[in-house]
């Protein structure tokens, strides 16, 4: 249960300033009944506002696919869009905001997960969860043969860093050396592209294909397009 204020301003409709103005107007209702008190609590799934329910009651969790140009962050340092204008416009008011699992850099499309749920934003991109990604690259040189076993070796260490990444399993195309596919289970900065153009193939195109089980292709989305998805399919996972 929830303040009928808290509501409006939990869920992105106004601020709670402003909620007992949308209140007086008549604009919230249970049951065809409307709540005009501020303080009264209520429950957000019986609630109509505007005679619509509020949508994604129960919290976001979306699949979107990615166009290339587009930035993770709410607020863009260099005027390019952000994944965030996808999205319903009212998502952004909501409280707590809609924020990407994980990013991927203006120059990668592909598969992206958002939620408004912390919870599950921090259970998704802890470490020790090394959920799966899948990376389709196109390098600018053929990716040597020798790349496969580095990469899966377990030893191999990014420049400027420490420790080695994890075991990543390379899948090159069997017709062309310079196309392929990367499964990695971890997330560092720019790591498919810092990997590849550590044994000589600077990548060219990169798109994310897969999180986990969840395929971008089984999707048939555009770019620029998003999904709900059923967060028990991260969430039961291992």
């Amino acid at each position: 249960m929830l303040r009928a204020d808290a509501l409006l301003s939990r869920f992105g409709y106004c601020s709670r300033r402003e909620a007992a103005a949308w209140l007086r107007a008549g604009r919230v209702r249970i049951d065809q009944s409307p709540i005009t008190s501020p303080s009264a609590k209520v429950d957000p799934a019986r609630v109509l506002v505007d005679g619509q329910p509020i949508p994604f009651v129960n919290g976001i969790f979306v699949a979107l696919h990615k166009p290339l140009g587009y930035t993770c962050s709410h607020i863009s340092e260099d005027g390019s869009p952000t994944v965030y204008e996808l999205l319903p416009a009212q998502w952004e008011a909501r409280s707590p905001a809609v924020q990407s699992i994980g990013r991927l850099d203006k120059e990668t499309a592909g598969l992206l997960l958002l939620s408004d749920d912390g919870t599950l934003v921090h259970a998704l991109t802890s470490p020790k969860r090394h959920i799966e990604k899948v990376y389709e690259y196109r390098t600018a040189a053929p990716v040597p043969p020798e790349a496969t076993a580095l990469f899966a070796s377990g030893s191999f260490t990014l420049n400027g860093e420490k420790s080695p990444c994890l075991p990543a399993t390379l899948e090159p195309d069997v017709s062309d050396p310079c196309h392929g596919r990367l499964r990695l289970h971890e997330g560092r900065y720019h790591q498919v592209r810092r990997m590849l153009a550590a044994v000589g193939a600077p990548v060219m195109d990169l798109t994310r294909v897969a999180i986990g089980s969840l395929q971008l292709d089984s999707l048939s989305l555009n770019p620029g397009e998003w999904i709900p998805i059923n967060p028990q399919l991260f969430t039961d996972a291992p």
